[in-house]
């Protein structure tokens, strides 16, 4: 497995955001081939996580595309700063 994070600051509006994205791109990630999961968590404080999970390199890197122009097109105005992205093999999991 494979496991992609994004660390978003400086969120101006964390329930719109979760509402978009969890219509919009939640969706379109299920359709990604080798989805797992994926979760969006508000941390508090304008910052907002969110953490997939694919069965492989590919359809995480193919995440990271989608997400970038998700948040383009769609949050924008609620995610003012690009997000610290952190990706890897997963070697543990529960």
């Amino acid at each position: 497995m494979y496991a992609v994070i994004r660390r978003y600051e400086g969120v101006t509006d964390s329930a719109e955001a979760g509402r978009r994205v969890d219509e919009g791109f939640v969706p379109l990630l299920r359709r990604v081939p080798g989805f797992v999961a994926y979760y969006w968590v508000d941390a508090g404080d304008g910052v907002m996580v969110s953490t997939s999970v694919f069965e492989d390199r590919s359809g995480a890197e193919e995440s990271i595309k989608q997400a970038a122009d998700f948040v383009r097109d769609n949050l924008a105005p609620l995610l003012p700063h690009s997000p610290q992205v952190t990706a890897g093999p997963v070697v543990a999991a529960g």
